[in-house]
This record gives C-alpha cells, structure tokens and sequence, in this order.
C-alpha cells in the first residue's frame, strides 16, 4: 500500500501533520507541485494524477486544504488507482480569487471510500459546506469542534486523531520508530461523526 500525500494551497511546512506524516509514514510518497503560491488546476491535477500513476500498488490519498479539492478533479485513470481517501479541512475555492481555478467543486460520489474531516471554525471552508462536500462525495463526515483549518497554527501537528482515522481507512499502518507513540487513550478532543 502506498500513500499519496496531497498538501493544499503553499504546501504544509515543518511541523505540519502531513510533513510528518511524509517524513515517518512507510510507504509515503510526497506530491510536489511547481508553484504552491499561484494554483492552476490542470498542473496541479495533472502532478497527483502522475504521482499515483507511478505507484505499482493501490494507493490511499492523504490530502489537506486545496489538495482535497484537486483530488476530486483527478482523471478515471487516477481514480481507478485509489483505494481510499482521507480529505482534511477542505477548501472553498469560490471564497478565495487565488484558488478560483479549481471552481466549480465536483459534487459526485468518489469512486472510492473516504472520510471528510472538517472544523466548526475552519476559516478556509464553512463547515456546512464541508458536510456538502461529503454527502455529494459519499465520504464519511467527522465534525471537529473549534479545530480551525487542522493544521500547524491550530495545532495540529503529529495529530494522533489523523492517525485513528488513517487505521479505520486503509488498515495497518506502520510509522517508523521514530515518531510518537499513539495509544488508544490518546485524547482526541471534540469531534461528532456522521
């Protein structure tokens, strides 16, 4: 199994659950992108869609922010390739002119099982709009309270309720020796599910 991590809008820096992730998840392959500052959807796309491609396993897609959006835009032969998806804290693209050429969202059901996670108070994605996201995507909904956009400035950083949910989509998952230790008491804090 390999994982694809899709980073949103100007990348996710150091400290950053992804960045982590990347650096300790066996089987981990990174997205780059040639400009995270200036989107465009069709190069951002056409990056996701060629890293997947070179896998030669099924791959489940670790994606945050934009990089959840652009993952819905993927083509049939991408797709066909993914055997899940956690999408975090996704973006609304018509709120912001930077991210307009990724409008309008597709809103059909993924071709593949995925869990939507979203925050009551994610400045970047209205939470209604996320449980749009999901009915229309078909994906599982965890509701996070007061988690901002579940990243490094809201505190999100090694982020042990990503890692539960990582298990409940693809599995066993192995993080190298390094990291920390996330046990079954580890604290979550608020979140509803749908």
């Amino acid at each position: 199994m390999r994982f694809i991590i899709v980073p949103g809008w100007r990348d996710s820096g150091p400290g950053h659950w992804q960045s982590l992730w990347a650096e300790r998840l066996d089987g981990a392959v990174r997205v780059q992108q040639d400009d995270w500052v200036a989107p465009a959807r069709d190069a951002w796309v056409a990056s996701i869609a060629k890293t997947i491609l070179q896998q030669d396993e099924p791959v489940v897609v670790i994606a945050h922010s934009l990089g959840c959006i652009a993952t819905t835009h993927l083509p049939k032969e991408a797709t066909d390739r993914i055997s899940g998806a956690l999408l975090v804290a996704p973006a609304d693209p018509e709120r912001r002119a930077v991210l307009s050429d990724f409008a309008p969202v597709p809103y059909q059901q993924l071709p593949y099982r995925s869990i939507l996670v979203a925050s009551s108070n994610d400045p970047f994605c209205p939470v209604r709009l996320a449980g749009a996201y999901a009915r229309a995507w078909g994906s599982e909904f965890v509701r996070m309270q007061n988690a901002g956009h579940i990243n490094i400035e809201s505190g999100h950083g090694e982020w042990p309720l990503g890692v539960a949910l990582l298990q409940s989509l693809a599995g066993d998952v192995s993080f190298s020796a390094s990291t920390v230790h996330f046990s079954s008491s580890s604290s979550f804090g608020n979140l509803e599910t749908a």
